[in-house]
């Protein structure tokens, strides 16, 4: 944001524009053209939300207060803001407070709640929301198990690229669960998170290579995911490369790390979204 359009912004909001003040707010939380100042962003927020009718600027408060970020952390002012902001229809909202409800966080603990509202953000096409709604599915929290339902909002997450329900719908491929067993359909969805820089995915997408099950056997690219997700934190590549590399010769391991340095640096997880966590376990964990 060029000092001109500072200027312009700060003077409409001091004169009481609520967008303005929201935009002001934004751009103190994210530094977009000024140094970031977490105090300044709840200030200016909390002038939009008294306003009235800004969902954008109910959601930034209740993620702040969620975070401690320039205000104490306090969860249910956390609550307060996300529940007027998702009664606005903020899908993200929608979703941040099923988490709040599912995790007790503000709130007495609610796994029906949680579904309300997780169900509320996936059916405005929130793809974490569609994950968290399928993994309360798997796991029969909140709702009965129902396999399949799991496995059609996993799709429906990983068909707009998110790397997590890509792992998850992959391992239902891979195992039979929900879906009928289909390797070469696990191979595609956990290459497709692998791809994003996603760990968790880079060691299952190694052992397919490693085992040859819906990809050719590949020793020199299971080591390369390997080493790719052990430099994206998972420690379990570390184990995996060196069982492998007994079966490999140094120039397939050099070769191995040659691939692995080509790959482009990891996705950032999307800022301000409560995420869940996997189903299941590893690939190689599956008898």
């Amino acid at each position: 944001m060029r000092p001109s359009e500072l200027n312009s912004l700060t003077q409409k909001a001091q004169a009481g524009d609520a967008k303005a003040e929201y935009l002001l707010g934004w751009s103190y939380m994210t530094g977009a053209g000024v140094s970031q100042d977490y105090q300044e962003a709840a200030r200016w927020y909390r002038k939009a939300a008294a306003a009235g009718g800004s969902a954008e600027a109910e959601f930034g408060l209740g993620y702040l207060y969620e975070h401690g970020e320039g205000v104490g952390q306090d969860y249910r002012q956390a609550l307060t803001h996300y529940m007027a902001a998702a009664q606005q229809g903020h899908s993200t909202a929608e979703n941040n407070l099923g988490s709040m409800y599912a995790h007790g966080q503000g709130v007495r603990r609610n796994l029906g709640e949680a579904v309300r509202w997780y169900r509320a953000a996936a059916d405005h096409g929130e793809v974490t929301a569609q994950c968290n709604l399928a993994s309360l599915y798997f796991r029969g929290s909140g709702v009965a198990r129902d396999y399949r339902e799991a496995a059609r909002w996993f799709r429906a997450a990983a068909e707009r690229g998110h790397a997590p329900a890509q792992e998850d719908l992959a391992w239902m491929y891979y195992t039979g669960t929900g879906v009928a067993l289909d390797y070469s359909e696990a191979a595609k969805w956990v290459q497709k998170a692998a791809e994003q820089g996603y760990a968790r995915a880079q060691i299952d997408l190694g052992h397919l290579y490693e085992q040859g099950k819906g990809v050719p056997l590949d020793y020199v690219s299971a080591y390369a995911w390997y080493q790719l997700a052990l430099a994206g934190g998972d420690e379990r590549g570390r184990a995996r490369m060196k069982s492998l590399s007994h079966l490999m010769t140094q120039e397939q391991i050099s070769k191995a790390t040659v691939r692995a340095a080509q790959f482009p640096e990891s996705r950032s997880p999307r800022e301000g979204m409560s995420n869940s966590n996997g189903i299941g376990g590893s690939f190689a964990e599956w008898r």
